[in-house]
């Protein structure tokens, strides 16, 4: 099998029996960087069945990508992020500086928890809005969503302000640093605290990818971390059915 799969890849290829179909789904998962999420959802579609009788086949594959983005997303994204390697301990005062320079000195440890595909570009880069120069914390990029990802650090309770400065980064790296064939570019506010009602408030409905999420700088214990992904899974449910509502 080749060795860009990882194993929950190889989890879901092993329920294949068929031995050219399996080999179908290995090669396009390598070839188009399918997350194993993604891997998943082509099989359940019957991809490799669609393709074998399709008359036009690049078309059948054309398709297969769509929504392939926002998955990627949902692989990107977490929450939360644990920072326990940073050295920084719990209720310890320290700046947004020092929350900074604590993970760009533990770079390889960062990258590994921001997840799969992400390359580093910069941190305080320097960008000329108007007449301002602003400057975002950090800058990466993501080979498998092909796109800028933006990351400004907040030690307090996320605000409007922040959210709407994170939108104004995204629009600008949209505007002055996209090419073709990339996709438009990612914010990601993280944060030790969060209002979620101020979050979907200020974003709206018009507000395209720019997304809050927390961070800890301790492990936490097994059931701080149940309550942490349960608040949040209640929140995007909630949100879900607010979204179905006014449909």
């Amino acid at each position: 099998m080749p060795t860009e799969l990882s194993w929950s890849h190889f989890q879901e290829l092993i329920k294949i029996d068929r031995e050219e179909e399996r080999k179908f789904y290995e090669i396009e998962a390598v070839k188009s960087n399918w997350g194993y999420r993604e891997l998943g959802r082509q099989i359940n579609t019957k991809l490799y069945d669609r393709y074998l009788i399709s008359p036009d086949k690049k078309m059948v594959l054309d398709e297969s990508k769509k929504g392939l983005i926002e998955k990627q997303l949902e692989e990107i994204l977490k929450s939360p992020y644990i920072f326990e390697f940073a050295g920084l301990k719990e209720n310890k005062n320290y700046l947004e500086t020092d929350l900074e320079k604590a993970l760009l000195s533990h770079l390889t440890e960062f990258l590994l928890e921001l997840g799969r595909g992400f390359s580093f570009v910069a941190s305080q880069q320097r960008i000329k809005i108007g007449a301002e120069y602003y400057y975002p914390d950090l800058i990466f990029y993501n080979r498998l969503a092909k796109c800028f990802v933006i990351i400004d650090l907040k030690i307090g309770k996320l605000v409007h302000q922040d959210i709407g400065q994170m939108q104004m980064y995204v629009n600008y790296y949209k505007k002055t640093q996209m090419i073709d064939g990339e996709n438009e570019p990612i914010g990601i506010l993280l944060c030790a605290d969060k209002d979620d009602a101020v979050v979907e408030m200020t974003l709206g409905d018009n507000v395209k990818n720019v997304y809050a999420s927390k961070y800890l700088t301790y492990l936490p214990t097994k059931e701080e971390l149940i309550k942490i992904i349960k608040d949040e899974k209640e929140m995007y449910e909630l949100a879900n059915e607010e979204i179905g509502s006014n449909m």
